[in-house]
Formats: C-alpha cells, structure tokens, sequence
C-alpha cells in the first residue's frame, strides 16, 4: 500500500491505472497527430491546386486573329500565338452575323510556334461570304491542335465594308471573351486509370440492382 497526501492507494490499483494512462496520452497524441496531417494534407491539396492554375496559365493555348484590307481586292488574316505552346492549325472560318449564308472554310496544316503569326490572303474566300455589296459584322475563327488536344477560338468580329467587289474598310470590332475552348478531348484520357474509386457509390448501386 502506498500513501499519498495523507491516502492510502493499493500497489495494485495505481500499478493498473498506468496502462490506461497510457492509452488515454497515446489516444491524444494520435488525434494531434490526425489532425496536423489533416491540416498538411488540405495545404499539399491546395499547393497543387495552384502549381495546375499556374501551369495552366502559362500553357494553355491562345490565339489571336485578325483580319484587315490589304488592298482594294484582297484581305489578309493574321494568326498570331500568344501562348507558349506551339500548335497545328486546321480550319480557318468566315462567317457573315447577320446573314443565313453558309460558313467559308479553308483548311490548313500549318504548325505555329509560339510567340509567332500566320498570315494568308482570304480576299476570295472573304468576297464569297460577303458578296459584292456588303456593310456588316464578318467574324473569323481557327480550329487548331494543341498538345493532343482539338481546340478552337471563339468568334473574332470585324466590321467589313464591301463596295462593287472591292474593300473600302476593315476594322476590328470586338474581342473575344473567351480564349479558345476544347473541341476533342487528349485521347490519353480515355484509357487513365481512375486514381480512386467510389467503394460506397458501387455498393448502393449492386443493391439497387438486386
């Protein structure tokens, strides 16, 4: 028996309460434990939440267009790649907004490195669009690959002034608000591997389907 301030405790019991005293000290220092790998974990998450973003950024594919008079008969189209990536241009199209008349299309195979511009002469296939009188909104747009994926730009408007099948005017109207947006997902995709998978979701489902 050992004596305490004056209370008397049996060996027994005090040698007993040590092993629970133990599992009570090892039970928190575990949930500290959870808990700060639980605060790393949601810090690495957001870490490589914005090393994507940034990635992202910096890649992701962004062309400009534009279209103005080179002469009194002809037109040029200017493609330039403001991102880093390089690119395969595949389709370029002209459109009148406020006409039923079909899309103009030229396609192309011709590969744009960043930071670079392409440029061709689209007189004809602008006049066929427009017709030999014409005042209104044309928009243009290119289709082009990127890093495995089909991407294609949102509509570039220009105000075109067209009199007796000659160019009076072409000014750029408005800016996209969009830069480009994916037409034909990276082919790679389909076959990955999910990195989880909902173990939960299945069972309700197998149950459902008994």
């Amino acid at each position: 028996m050992v004596t305490i301030h004056g209370h008397s405790i049996q060996l027994s019991t005090l040698v007993n309460f040590i092993p629970v005293l133990a599992t009570m000290v090892t039970t928190l220092l575990s949930i500290v434990l959870a808990r700060a790998t639980l605060r790393y974990a949601h810090a690495a998450d957001r870490t490589v939440e914005l090393a994507h973003e940034q990635f992202e950024r910096e890649w992701a594919p962004e062309l400009h267009l534009r279209l103005e008079k080179a002469s009194g008969t002809e037109a040029r189209i200017i493609i330039t790649n403001l991102a880093k990536t390089s690119v395969l241009l595949q389709l370029l199209q002209l459109r009148s907004v406020n006409s039923p008349k079909p899309f103009e299309k030229r396609y192309l195979n011709d590969p744009l490195v960043g930071g670079t511009a392409w440029n061709s002469q689209v007189g004809e296939q602008l006049l066929r669009v427009t017709g030999p009188e014409f005042h209104g909104p044309i928009a243009a747009s290119a289709s082009f690959y990127a890093a495995g994926r089909l991407y294609r730009t949102d509509w570039f408007r220009f105000n075109v002034e067209v009199r007796g099948g000659r160019f009076e005017r072409i000014q750029a109207a408005t800016i996209p608000a969009r830069r480009v947006r994916v037409l034909v997902p990276h082919k790679i995709r389909k076959f990955r591997k999910p990195l989880a998978t909902d173990v939960a979701k299945e069972i309700v489902e197998t149950t459902k389907s008994h």
